[in-house]
């Protein structure tokens, strides 16, 4: 089966938002063996939705439009699609009920406009909005499968995952599944070359490398009639890409550098304390980010200035004189400050030039210094980055969060 999906919104147009959808779907149809070969863009416009409706039902079996369906004049998707089909609409009375409910619960007056979400054609599978007001639906007409969903992620994610993909899943014989290994401080290229030849003999599964910040993500995938014969024929490819690089392998699948990092201070049952300048808090923002962080992060301080170092972490005056601010025994220092003040096990501290400006030719922008301070004493590391200011913010914690998770293999 082909699939093809079609973004709804001028927004979408202007730049003005991400086609964010279009990717999850993608993603998600792979895995159900169902071909995606058309992304469309369009306005919220009645003729560009029709021309783009007749072209996907010529070349695909399944077409899944997204946004459109709020209670607001220009919102019509969800009519031009019943339009195309030649069906009218209705009301849904158990889609008016939740939506009527939604605003009660909220506090909120429902205006007349509302019951507009609420209209459907009777032939439709009407699809419940469990995060927003916008139902969803699924309409079949002349072989194809006409999917319309709302536009905001999350509402459209749950959505799919919980009533379309069951739906789609009974049309499909053959299933994609996919492993994904992370690979972190390794250049694509340098990756490529280790599995060369793995990539030149690929068939089923194969392997795609994936490049972004600092990582490379090798996803394996094998299409199948189930998921356990598809993991029979990705284990040992798999096995075989492990045995290649070892550590620098942090995660599989969802796992992130940080998710990675709280587990193992987790299982070891050790406190953490942070010493931020450079990345001035998203170091700790990511950490935060996860679950169950505060089982292991004690505090974190943001000592952008010379004199919050020297005051909240006890970095000697003399040397940030002597060695500046960035400078590995300024970063040593730090370190040892947070875990002292803190009382947490480890103590890790990044201090750096993010740029654009405040470089020098002995200190470029992208020059950033990393301690950990632990019970075996304080290590440091340089590292040269590239790119914006949120880049080098970004890859600075990465980098830190990576080195704590080969720190706590090693040391603890």
């Amino acid at each position: 089966m082909v699939a093809e999906i079609i973004g709804i919104g001028s927004e979408l147009l202007l730049g003005q938002i991400a086609n964010t959808n279009a990717q999850f779907l993608s993603q998600q149809l792979s895995f159900l063996g169902i071909d995606v070969y058309w992304h469309i863009a369009v306005g919220d416009n009645r003729n560009r939705i029709l021309e783009a409706l007749k072209s996907a039902s010529k070349r695909s079996d399944i077409i899944i439009t997204t946004g459109g369906l709020g209670p607001t004049m220009d919102d019509i998707s969800k009519e031009t699609v019943a339009e195309f089909l030649g069906m009218g609409l209705e009301i849904h009375e158990p889609s008016l009920k939740r939506i009527e409910q939604y605003f009660k619960s909220t506090g909120r007056i429902m205006t007349e406009n509302n019951k507009k979400q609420a209209m459907f054609p009777k032939e439709a599978k009407v699809l419940q909005n469990d995060v927003g007001t916008a139902p969803g639906a699924i309409i079949e007409k002349d072989n194809k499968t006409y999917i319309v969903l709302p536009g905001p992620p999350a509402e459209m994610q749950h959505m799919f995952i919980n009533y379309v993909l069951p739906h789609l899943a009974d049309k499909s014989d053959k299933k994609i599944f996919s492993r994904v290994l992370h690979v972190f401080g390794i250049g694509e290229s340098t990756i490529e070359n280790r599995i060369k030849d793995l990539l030149l003999r690929q068939g089923n599964p194969t392997i795609a490398p994936l490049a972004s910040y600092g990582e490379v993500k090798l996803r394996i995938t094998a299409k199948a009639s189930s998921q356990q014969e598809a993991e029979k024929l990705i284990k040992p490819i798999q096995s075989e890409i492990e045995k290649r690089f070892g550590s620098d392998i942090y995660g599989y699948d969802d796992d992130t550098l940080e998710k990675v990092a709280v587990n193992m201070l987790r299982d070891r049952n050790l406190k953490l304390a942070l010493a931020e300048s450079c990345t001035g808090g998203h170091l700790s923002d990511l950490i935060t980010n996860i679950p169950g962080a505060s089982d292991v992060l004690l505090e974190s301080c943001i000592t952008y200035s010379n004199e919050a170092k020297i005051k909240r972490l006890g970095v000697a005056a003399d040397t940030i004189k002597t060695y500046g601010a960035v400078s590995w025994q300024t970063a040593k220092q730090m370190a040892e400050g947070i875990r002292r003040s803190s009382g947490a096990d480890i103590g890790a501290a990044v201090t750096g030039i993010a740029g654009p400006g405040g470089g020098t030719q002995k200190k470029p922008v992208g020059l950033v210094y990393m301690a950990i301070s632990g019970l075996n004493g304080t290590e440091t590391k340089e590292f040269r980055l590239s790119g914006s200011r949120l880049g080098i913010k970004h890859r600075s914690s990465l980098h830190l969060l990576n080195w704590l998770r080969l720190y706590l293999i090693n040391n603890y």
